[in-house]
């Protein structure tokens, strides 16, 4: 099954999140592998919905918050690195779209 629509990735979870620099649960490091940074967030932003357009979502688990979703795949670089990717997604009960939640290198 694709992800239920609409989906949304607010541009504050790349640009103050994802593409930033942290202590602990840092993912700018890995995205940076593929020439991801906050000055090219857009293009990880389309980049991450290409993915969820063209793959089939999981459903992980259901809670007091909705259903949790997980799409995995492979995203090709600003510097046609590939990365292989869990993007996590949550399709909350109280609202009619899907929201990107987070995104985790995929360890094979």
């Amino acid at each position: 099954m694709k992800l239920p629509q609409p989906v949304i990735i607010p541009d504050e979870k790349l640009t103050k999140y994802l593409l930033v620099y942290r202590e602990q649960d840092d993912k700018s490091k890995f995205l940076l592998q593929a020439g991801f940074t906050p000055e090219n967030s857009q293009r990880l932003k389309n980049s991450i919905l290409q993915l969820v357009f063209t793959t089939e979502a999981i459903v992980d688990r259901t809670n007091e918050y909705g259903t949790f979703y997980r799409v995995e795949g492979t995203r090709t670089g600003v510097n046609n690195r590939n990365l292989a990717v869990i993007t996590i997604w949550l399709k909350r009960k109280a609202e009619n779209q899907t929201q990107f939640i987070t995104l985790i290198p995929l360890k094979k």
